[in-house]
């Protein structure tokens, strides 16, 4: 019944307005008390002006709510996603009952799991609207610069790898003298394709990728996006029948890499989808930010009107804090 009481306060409190000197919320009847003691007695209005401050958070959950809840409908992967996160938690620190407890209120602000699994959803939620509002709110132009610099039809290439030969518990001169032999045998290879002698019959002899040296190091055909981004960089420079004049390092060695074929690019309308994603997620690595900044458009867009100076004024503080912690974070990690 306590509960129920807050809530009818809460709500009660954003129906009437009366002006002053600025705008301030009250109910009809502010004077009526809420609660009683031995030496007093707190109206309805001074309960509301102690909590508002303090509470801006549930407000704006509550917004988000009534925004989000009809157009993103709960799905099995919402579910999945929050008894996942759940699920996290309790590996974590479910050893300890009064530990999770603590978790829960301190970085969650709830008491029980029921509660955690609306905040959890409601973050879901804010996720799916935050990502769609970003690509849907993409330019032609941007869109246009990602298929004209980052699309490619799939390639065939060849290599040759040239692997460091050295045990795990190596130490580090003996890295270093294991990286200098491969680097000089792969330039060895090199010189041997700079006098004309065939990439297959060398990729056959020195290759050390035994899945590929018997066919003469061919790779078929692959897309950039699934090999090594070293490895891929330096094909997309190559002309056809061209191969790498040095080595190209990456986790696995040193490669010599000829490149074959290279297919046309798909159409832009076939790839859309996909850039406004690579986008979308882009703009949010790039910008710890964006999220927040987000949030604050989708609202300000369904036309949220403050009928209280004070509540306004906390709202605006407290999402200029949220993006100056994001910023300080993102700095601190670079």
């Amino acid at each position: 019944m306590k509960k129920k009481f807050i809530l009818l306060i809460s709500l009660l409190v954003l129906i009437t307005i009366i002006t002053g000197c600025g705008k301030k919320a009250e109910l009809k009847n502010g004077s009526e008390v809420a609660v009683s003691i031995k030496n007093g007695k707190i109206s309805a209005t001074e309960y509301y002006e102690s909590i508002k401050q303090d509470n801006i958070s549930r407000i704006i959950e509550t917004i988000d709510h009534k925004l989000l809840d009809t157009k993103y409908k709960t799905t099995d992967d919402e579910e999945k996603e929050v008894n996942d996160q759940i699920e996290q938690l309790k590996n974590t620190y479910g050893s300890n009952e009064d530990t999770y407890k603590q978790v829960l209120r301190q970085y969650f602000g709830v008491e029980t799991e029921e509660e955690l699994k609306k905040v959890l959803s409601l973050e879901y939620k804010r996720n799916k609207a935050v990502e769609d509002y970003i690509k849907n709110n993409l330019t032609d132009k941007e869109i246009k610069k990602y298929y004209d610099e980052n699309i490619y039809g799939d390639v065939k290439a060849s290599h040759i790898l040239i692997t460091l030969n050295v045990k795990d518990d190596a130490s580090d001169d003996e890295k270093k003298e294991a990286e200098e032999s491969a680097l000089k045998k792969a330039n060895e290879v090199i010189e041997k394709l700079n006098k004309g002698e065939d990439f297959k019959k060398l990729a056959k002899k020195y290759s050390e990728d035994e899945k590929t040296a018997k066919n003469g190091g061919d790779l078929g055909y692959f897309s950039y996006d699934d090999m090594l981004e070293e490895f891929s960089e330096a094909t997309k420079k190559l002309k056809n029948n061209e191969y790498t004049k040095e080595p190209v390092k990456t986790e696995l060695g040193y490669h010599i890499i000829l490149k074959s074929k290279e297919k046309a690019k798909p159409k832009l309308s076939e790839v859309k989808k996909d850039i406004k994603e690579a986008l979308k997620e882009e703009k949010l690595d790039n910008d710890a930010t964006l999220y927040y900044k987000t949030l604050s458009k989708i609202r300000e867009e369904n036309k949220i009107k403050w009928n209280d100076d004070e509540l306004e004024k906390a709202y605006n503080d407290y999402i200029d804090d949220l993006i100056e912690a994001a910023e300080k974070s993102a700095n601190s990690t670079n």
